[in-house]
């Protein structure tokens, strides 16, 4: 090992055992199961945004968007980040200060499938359970892409076999997850946005630096057919440029309806402190995202103008283009101890992006195990200390199962992402958007839209797109079409809900309008 991989690898290091002393810390403080997943909804704005925002954002943030828009330019990258943006606002906006609130009047539900349950009055627990059996089919490839970007990230770099450095990230993370819980995860959610906010910043500087500049870093790629446009995407096989249709740019588009439905995301909601501060998380979330996903995507033009520069290969496939950020790292590390620093936290700042989301997914996928599976609907009441127990070991579980799946090293981060984010965003999308402002939803309509929805993705992704032509859309649209459809139908012709749901939600509705909210109030 050189002095150069021996400096970044000090760097790293002490990144990752500052991590597990964070879990170690909040170990302390989490008394219950409740504290354990949603931290006695005790979030203050800034943790709530950024934490939101960075278990969001994963290692597709500084791996998978630059990489796409290396290979095809900003066309797709950019409706895709364009519909993220917009997503992201309007989930602040609509469904968050609603969201928290309406699950804390429905017996305090501290996980989604709980709310569902709650919010419809459904004694079966069929609801529950679907939505905690969706939770873990779409969330256990979802944190698998994480371990694979962090065993790329250190089989790249320190030639260690990946399968190995997979496995030793999967369990630093694990590590500090199933010790300190929701806090933990928050906490260095937080502190992981900061460290990735610079790793862009650094990345993006020095890569213009090494392409020659932004003159020549556009000279270079403005000479590709369709590489700067919206409307269009390059294809680096022909090097012609491919015309967007309409339902292609829709498609991409879409991406922002994910984000009512990802339940790592809607847990930061609901763990919120104080609900009427959500404005002010709104706006650092949104702001955050918008520069983030900006700079992302220049990395990627940037990376492009290195390699016509020769200061770094050439990438043809999309799991090679996903290393971009992590070469760019390497070149930066030969000029100097500051700069070997530099690297150190750009390649820290993958870790971060990575961990910020896995922790996050691996929560949501327990808790709707320990919580939703074995305490709720089959009815095994456990112990305090027990139940806390089964929590640690659910997180144990589902991650062994994720780096199981996470064992090729050839996988693409950026399409497992794309399917699970397609999963969530079907199945629990409309769900949570009619449950928080239809009160005529009822429980056979939210139940017949989660499985709808879930079975359309699959559907359309493996029978459907494959025909091509105007069928080869991202399978979110119109599998969260299917699933909204079906809880509007399915509601309208089965029995409207009780008095007391319909009692409940427009209590919600009093309770929330400016008449007769107490800003101070935190319920």
């Amino acid at each position: 090992m050189t002095k150069i991989t021996a400096g970044v690898l000090m760097v790293m290091a002490a990144y990752l055992v500052f991590m597990v002393l964070v879990g170690v810390y909040y170990s302390k403080h989490n008394s219950d199961t409740s504290d354990f997943y949603l931290g006695g909804r005790k979030l203050g704005p800034l943790v709530t945004a950024m934490s939101a925002e960075a278990s969001d954002m994963s290692s597709w943030l500084l791996m998978g968007l630059p990489g796409v828009a290396y290979l095809s330019g900003i066309a797709e990258a950019g409706w895709t980040a364009i519909g993220l943006a917009l997503g992201t606002y309007l989930n602040w906006l609509l469904v968050a200060r609603r969201l928290r609130h309406y699950t804390a009047v429905t017996g305090d539900a501290i996980t989604i499938p709980q709310f569902f349950s709650n919010r419809y009055r459904d004694k079966s627990n069929a609801l529950l359970a679907i939505a905690a059996l969706l939770i873990v089919i779409f969330f256990v490839p979802y944190t698998a892409s994480g371990f694979a970007a962090c065993g790329k990230l250190f089989s790249v770099m320190f030639n260690i076999p990946y399968v190995y450095a997979m496995i030793g990230s999967a369990a630093i993370i694990v590590a500090y997850t199933a010790l300190g819980g929701f806090l933990a995860a928050s906490t260095t959610d937080l502190i992981q946005s900061i460290i990735m906010t610079a790793a862009l910043i650094v990345v993006s500087l020095f890569g213009l630096y090494a392409a020659g500049g932004f003159d020549n870093v556009a000279t270079n790629t403005d000479k590709l057919q369709g590489y700067l446009s919206l409307l269009s995407s390059y294809d680096l096989n022909t090097g012609k440029g491919n015309s967007m249709s309409i339902l292609t740019i829709a498609s991409n588009f879409a991406w922002g309806l994910g984000y009512f439905g990802m339940p790592h995301v809607l847990l930061r909601f609901m763990g919120t402190k104080d609900r009427d501060k959500l404005k002010l998380s709104r706006r650092i979330a949104t702001v955050w995202v918008v520069i983030s996903m900006f700079i992302a995507i220049s990395i990627g033009i940037i990376g492009l103008g290195m390699t016509k520069a020769g200061a770094i290969g050439a990438y043809t496939k999309p799991g090679e283009s996903e290393k971009l950020i992590i070469d760019i790292a390497l070149l930066l590390s030969k000029n100097g101890f500051f700069a070997v620093l530099m690297s150190g936290l750009i390649l820290s700042g993958i870790l971060a992006c990575t961990m910020s989301t896995s922790d996050s997914q691996l929560l949501a996928a327990s808790s709707s195990v320990s919580e939703n599976i074995v305490n709720d609907f089959f009815g095994i009441k456990l112990s305090k200390k027990s139940a806390m127990l089964m929590a640690r070991f659910t997180v144990l579980v589902i991650a062994v199962i994720a780096v199981f799946l996470a064992r090729d090293p050839e996988s693409s981060v950026f399409k497992i992402v794309s399917f699970a984010w397609a999963g969530f965003g079907a199945t629990f999308g409309p769900t949570v958007l009619f449950a928080l402002f239809w009160k005529r939803s009822n429980r056979n309509g939210a139940l017949a839209g989660m499985i709808s929805g879930g079975i359309m993705v699959f559907v359309w992704k493996y029978l459907i797109a494959p025909l091509g032509g105007i069928f080869a859309i991202y399978e979110l649209l119109p599998a969260f079409i299917v699933a909204s459809l079906v809880i509007v139908i399915v509601s309208l012709i089965t029995e409207a809900p009780s008095e007391e749901i319909i009692a409940e939600f427009e209590q919600v509705d009093r309770d929330l309008s400016d008449k007769f909210v107490d800003r101070k109030s935190v319920v």
